[in-house]
């Protein structure tokens, strides 16, 4: 099933650089075990992924008429992804270090496109008759929010390392998704309880997932249901750069196109599985048919239980396991 979506933030042009290890040791030059660059960045890869997957994605981005700039341009060209929602703006980049382990550590560079503003009226245009908006948190999307909302969109965003319900930066998008993931690494408190603080904070959140690399992924929905996938690398672990936006872009269309979410998060923590163990994760991305057949191949370990009372049936959904309570896929809000 094909579903319409629009995606708002950034794309970079990224170089990801192997390392023997973290802390790194100073040294004036040092040859590193290898080294890729491609176009990624949090929307950008969100935007190939779910692309790859099957969907009409309509991407607003930014990308200057510099090196950087037609490299990002040539990169999602080849991936299959129009230009009509780049913006002649600002250029980014970013480099990444992977440890030997797979550890990841980012240096995105926005100073420049956090500084331009994102034409209220052109991303009005391709939010036009989607299912979805994944609303990135970026600076320049926070003004765009407020059009999506008008729109009627559910919206969907990732909030990467938050620690606080209440967090300023992050406040803007919380109060309008309809989606919220997030990692587990700064948050202050188990994934359940960040559940239901972010239930209880935020009405009109239906569903909060927490990533936490390799011990899968939780997700939680607003009538109680918690569903946990175990982490799973069929080709072992080389970079966990992107892991989060993999996890949270393969979620969304599964859950668009099944409305299932057990099911959803089963074949994206499969889908991230994959991913990782490539050097250069952006590179990888699967189809819908590639992601079935290694479904057949290497079966998630899911079970189900409840983030409001801590019970858990280990049990495991994908062999015979009770069916949690599905929330329907979003529909268009009341503008």
């Amino acid at each position: 099933m094909t579903s319409k979506i629009v995606v708002a933030g950034v794309t970079s042009l990224y170089v990801s650089v192997g390392v023997d290890g973290f802390p790194l040791n100073y040294a004036a030059a040092h040859k590193p075990s290898w080294m890729r660059g491609g176009v990624t960045g949090s929307a950008g890869h969100i935007a190939q992924i779910l692309h790859t997957l099957g969907d009409e994605v309509r991407l607003c981005t930014l990308a200057g008429q510099d090196p950087i700039g037609q490299a990002v341009r040539a990169g999602l060209r080849d991936v299959g992804l129009g230009e009509d929602g780049i913006i002649d703006g600002a250029s980014s980049m970013g480099v990444v270090l992977v440890g030997p382990d797979g550890q990841r550590m980012g240096f995105p560079y926005l100073t420049a496109v956090n500084s331009v503003e994102y034409p209220a009226d052109v991303f009005r245009h391709h939010a036009e008759g989607a299912e979805l908006a994944v609303m990135t948190n970026a600076r320049f999307v926070r003004p765009l929010i407020s059009h999506a909302e008008r729109l009627g969109l559910p919206i969907a965003v990732d909030t990467h390392l938050i620690s606080n319900v209440e967090d300023e930066y992050n406040r803007p998008w919380l109060e309008v998704a309809d989606i919220v993931f997030s990692s587990h690494e700064r948050l202050p408190c188990a994934p359940e309880q960040w559940m239901g603080q972010v239930f209880a904070r935020y009405p009109g959140c239906e569903i909060v997932g927490v990533g936490a690399g390799p011990e899968g992924c939780s997700l939680g929905l607003r009538d109680g249901t918690l569903i946990r996938a175990a982490a799973i690398a069929p080709r072992g672990v080389v970079s966990t750069a992107g892991a989060g936006d993999a996890l949270f872009a393969s979620f969304l269309h599964g859950w668009l196109a099944t409305g299932n979410a057990a099911r959803a998060l089963e074949a994206a923590v499969l889908h991230v599985g994959w991913k990782i163990g490539d050097s250069f994760p952006g590179a990888s991305s699967l189809t819908q048919t590639e992601l079935g057949s290694l479904a057949n191949l290497y079966p998630v370990r899911m079970s189900v239980g409840r983030w409001d009372t801590g019970e858990v049936m280990d049990r495991p959904q994908n062999q015979g396991g009770p069916e949690p309570h599905e929330p329907q896929p979003p529909v268009a809000k009341q503008a």
